[in-house]
């Protein structure tokens, strides 16, 4: 079987050969390093396949009876105390051992963090990024963005950026919109308030460039298919079944990265990532990976800088 790339180099001479008259066609027209290049497989460090990890901080800086699991039924004036309690897990138990998890473990993550909840559990904040890992940006709180006046949204992005800095001393240079869903100005705020990237793009399983104003501004994938709260919360999955499938996930882009090369994201959520079960999941994902030569753990602002000085990196309109 031949692959997509040898089809079209092959399939690209054939329609050369159709439309140009045969004397035309000389050796020096068809040069070999043209038709056999391969793509550039390894990253500028060396890395085969980059896999990025991402903590959400959301926990606390929910709206009252926001979504949990339990049923959507208070009546109305009442506050949904089990679900309160569920947030609080994130900041209580799940972050604390995610953290000691990714020491054990020996990776750095991007921490996207709520503006509101990192003014709520400033300490919690501050260890973070103590601890090696990159804070970035996902709004002052859980509000609708992307139907926000231009004014209004830049506001909001600028607050929540600047209680993290505030709190931790970390300028944020990634975004995260909630839900990912960012607006038609969002990219042109987030390059006029000095952000580099965002990961609000699902399209490519790898980082690319695209055009804002005239400007280049570095898009780092997120993911919904190894993400916890799509998985776990919402479809049920149970610790094993999402081993499973991010793991099933790796191995077909650590072979894809054989000829292109590749980018994974995984994603866990403080009230969701951080429990036992899904700690000791994600310690079985990980070491499994670390066994894998050329695989490369890589905070989103790493990734994005890597992006900016490739001369070959993709590049979009």
């Amino acid at each position: 079987m031949k692959d997509r790339r040898t089809f079209l180099k092959e399939a690209g001479i054939i329609g050369l050969a159709g439309i140009l008259p045969t004397n035309t066609l000389l050796a020096g027209d068809l040069k070999e390093d043209t038709l056999t290049k391969d793509t550039v497989t390894s990253w500028a460090d060396g890395s085969r396949l980059l896999v990025s990890v991402s903590m959400q901080f959301e926990a606390g800086g929910q709206p009252v009876n926001s979504e949990s699991p339990f049923p959507q039924n208070m009546q109305k004036g009442f506050v949904d105390l089990p679900g309160e309690s569920w947030y609080q897990y994130g900041y209580k138990e799940g972050i604390p051992r995610m953290l000691d998890n990714w020491d054990k473990l020996g990776i750095k993550v991007t921490s996207h963090m709520v503006g509101s909840a990192v003014l709520k559990n400033p300490e919690l904040a501050r260890e973070i990024v103590q601890r090696g890992h990159e804070a970035a940006a996902h709004g002052m709180d859980w509000a609708t963005q992307y139907s926000m006046p231009y004014e209004t949204e830049k506001k909001f992005i600028k607050d929540g950026a600047e209680a993290i800095k505030k709190v931790t001393g970390f300028e944020p240079v990634g975004y995260n919109a909630n839900w990912l869903r960012r607006g038609t100005n969002t990219l042109e705020i987030l390059q006029e308030l000095g952000f580099k990237y965002h990961i609000d793009d699902l399209s490519r399983d790898e980082p690319f460039l695209v055009k804002v104003k005239g400007n280049d501004f570095a898009v780092v994938p997120y993911t919904i298919r190894c993400n916890d709260i799509v998985l776990i919360e919402g479809k049920n999955f149970s610790a094993d079944q999402f081993v499973r499938q991010v793991i099933m996930e790796f191995n077909q882009l650590y072979k894809e990265s054989e000829k292109k090369r590749r980018q994974m994201s995984i994603s866990f959520h403080d009230r969701i990532g951080g429990t036992p079960q899904m700690v000791a999941a994600t310690t079985e994902i990980i070491t499994y990976m670390q066994k894998h030569k050329g695989v490369s753990f890589r905070r989103k602002d790493e990734i994005a800088q890597m992006a900016y000085e490739d001369k070959n990196i993709i590049r979009e309109l």
